[in-house]
């Protein structure tokens, strides 16, 4: 350890009442524009708009001759118009907007959360040693897991009903106009053991106990790291090894039925083989650039002496080859629907490429998040300095906003969505409240995990 002893192992960071008050800055204006956007939304009236959406769904599968499909349709759709039948007549109210942009920026930066805990557990599931000395930056990310849980579990139950089509309870009762035998064969996988249609007590459970997986997990490995510096040795190491490894297991089955739960789920007819890996990719992507800010942000106030170049290339590769990842997801989910040419499953783009609210974001999302990275990061020498990653992992972050936006809005708001001041706003406000959260957590303790049997390992790395 001769060549780690020249660098200060015991320095902390130190989280300064000017970066404190950037930080508030930025959630101050956030603020000041969701309530802007909260007053502007407010007279908005587009009468019918998941209704118009869903005589969409009609006319697709009516003109494909899929009788079955178009009649599912049209009973989700009349469901649909009876749901939204205050908003004909009383106009369309801004909480609706509110509340689904609540869930959006809920389940991105809860995926950032987890995503940092992931990345920290594959560094000792795969023995890995180059990124030693930003582990604490990665676990630091899972401070966030326990205000995401609160934030979740609280949005569903005030605003589950206007999320979800499915918690509609009159599309399982048969003698019912708005009956929907799709959504019906569905009902067991959110009200098992209940009666479909009363508590989705199976979909709540589940919601409850992967924050107390992923929290649990976050809570192990952050201690160990934290014992492992006071008491040195290498059976820490192998202990937090053995637990990555069982983290890894259940974060694989919890991340892809969590964006079945949360996401997909509210497109209720809809559904995709590939969706799990789809979110799964989104988050990782964003939750890397998240991770190579806050670490360039460190080594810019004079932390991180170890940290050079060759980590940052490493840190590079990773985000330029998992935008290619998350692209190639993208494509193929696309593809395989359009080949098929299923009624049921193409509607889920249809409505989105055809509309004047979302259609072009669909763009907007491809150029952020695979051609800006591809061809930014493809040098060597980009990957290498802060400067482009700080402007390529930036717009990554919001990028992937963007992603999740169209993957919420459209089911959940028809043509009364967009992107307008009530967007910008709360993702401003949100993304405040995490970063210092998550600084605050990484102030407490030694920035570097000191007694780590690989940081030799990570003074030596060069690629």
């Amino acid at each position: 350890m001769a060549h780690v002893t020249n660098f200060n192992l015991d320095q902390k960071f130190d989280f300064t009442a000017a970066l404190k008050k950037t930080i508030m800055m930025i959630g101050g204006i956030g603020a000041i524009l969701l309530v802007i956007g909260i007053f502007t939304t407010g007279g908005e009236e587009h009468g019918h708009g998941e209704a118009a959406h869903q005589t969409e769904h009609v006319d697709a599968a009516a003109d494909h001759g899929d009788h079955h499909a178009a009649e599912a349709s049209h009973e989700e759709g009349g469901h649909a118009e009876a749901a939204h039948e205050d908003e004909g007549h009383g106009g369309f109210h801004w909480s609706k907007r509110f509340f689904a942009n609540l869930w959006i920026n809920n389940v991105y930066f809860a995926g950032i959360a987890i995503i940092g805990v992931f990345f920290f557990a594959i560094q000792y599931a795969a023995q890995a040693g180059w990124a030693t000395a930003i582990l604490r930056v990665m676990i630091s990310f899972g401070n966030w897991l326990p205000f995401a849980a609160i934030l979740m579990i609280a949005t569903y139950f005030i605003a589950g009903h206007d999320l979800f089509h499915w918690t509609h309870h009159d599309l399982f009762v048969k003698d019912s106009g708005h009956y929907d035998s799709i959504i019906d064969g569905k009902g067991g996988f959110f009200y098992w053991p209940l009666a479909k249609g009363s508590f989705p007590i199976f979909w709540v459970a589940r919601l409850v106990i992967f924050f107390g997986l992923w929290i649990f997990f976050f809570t192990k490995l952050k201690n160990l790291s934290l014992q492992e510096d006071i008491n040195g040795g290498t059976s820490y190491w192998y202990t937090m090894r053995k637990w990555s490894a069982i983290f890894l297991v259940i974060f694989a089955v919890s991340s892809s039925i969590s964006a079945w739960d949360w996401v997909m789920s509210i497109d209720t007819h809809w559904f995709s083989t590939l969706f799990g890996w789809y979110v799964f990719a989104s988050w990782f992507v964003a939750g890397l650039s998240a991770i190579c800010l806050v670490t360039i942000m460190l080594k810019e106030r004079g932390y991180l002496e170890m940290f050079n170049e060759n980590h940052l290339h490493d840190l590079g590769k990773f985000i330029f080859g998992f935008s290619i990842f998350w692209t190639y997801l993208w494509f193929s989910q696309f593809l395989l629907i359009y080949y098929a040419n299923i009624p049921e499953e193409s509607v889920y783009f249809l409505e989105r490429l055809n509309s004047d609210k979302y259609g072009g974001f669909i763009f907007v999302n491809i150029i952020l998040n695979f051609v800006l990275p591809f061809l930014v990061l493809m040098t060597r020498d980009s990957k290498r300095h802060t400067i482009f990653l700080k402007v390529v992992c930036t717009l990554i972050i919001i990028g992937h906003w963007v992603d999740f936006f169209l993957m919420v809005q459209p089911g959940t708001l028809g043509n009364n969505g967009g992107v307008g001041f009530m967007e910008v706003g709360m993702f401003m406000l949100y993304a405040s409240v995490v970063i210092t959260v998550v600084l605050t957590g990484l102030s407490k303790k030694n920035l570097i995990a000191k007694n780590h049997p690989m940081l030799e390992e990570t003074y030596h790395h060069h690629i």
